[in-house]
């Protein structure tokens, strides 16, 4: 039997933490099989966060950009225009770089969010998606991905905040 070989879609979702750390795990990996890596970050900001520094250690290799200004106002407060400008002009690049071919995998960081909180359109996103040359891999992190999203992709991995049921940990007389 043949292998087939592309690109993935993978989505990282879920109100538990571990989203974007599970997209640079992922990235790592890649950056050390010899692929090159672009990492945008649609929300996040001036703050300086450690996952920069290390990316820098990688060179043109892996390459994170942060394209927002930090924490966007939702629930009852109207999105600032400036906030739905750098979401536009941050999946304008994402666009570009998905479908250039140039990177092998473009990791979209917190565009869920951006998607849910109605500033940008899912149906740009999947077009994109379905376009994308054969052996691109996308990661898609934040907080209540689209259904149409979720009907493309790959594989979708919900983070969880779920109690630890210590009454169905093992220990070492269960195993005798």
């Amino acid at each position: 039997m043949a292998e087939t070989r592309k690109g993935l879609i993978l989505i990282n979702t879920g109100a538990g933490k571990g989203k974007t750390t599970a997209a640079m795990g992922t990235a790592l990996r890649a950056v050390g099989n010899g692929m090159r890596v672009l990492m945008l970050q649609f929300l996040k900001g001036s703050w300086h966060y450690g996952e920069l520094e290390a990316a820098r250690a990688f060179g043109d290799r892996f390459v994170m950009r942060q394209m927002g200004r930090g924490f966007v106002k939702i629930g009852g407060a109207e999105t600032d225009p400036e906030d739905i400008r750098l979401v536009e002009s941050a999946w304008e690049e994402a666009r570009q770089a998905i479908l250039s071919g140039e990177w092998d995998l473009v990791v979209l960081d917190e565009i869920n969010y951006a998607i849910s909180y109605g500033m940008l359109d899912p149906a740009l996103v999947v077009e994109t998606l379905k376009a994308r040359p054969e052996m691109v891999h996308v990661i898609l992190t934040g907080r209540n991905a689209h259904p149409s999203l979720i009907e493309i992709a790959d594989t979708v991995t919900e983070m969880g905040n779920y109690p630890l049921d210590t009454r169905r940990l093992m220990c070492e007389d269960d195993l005798a």
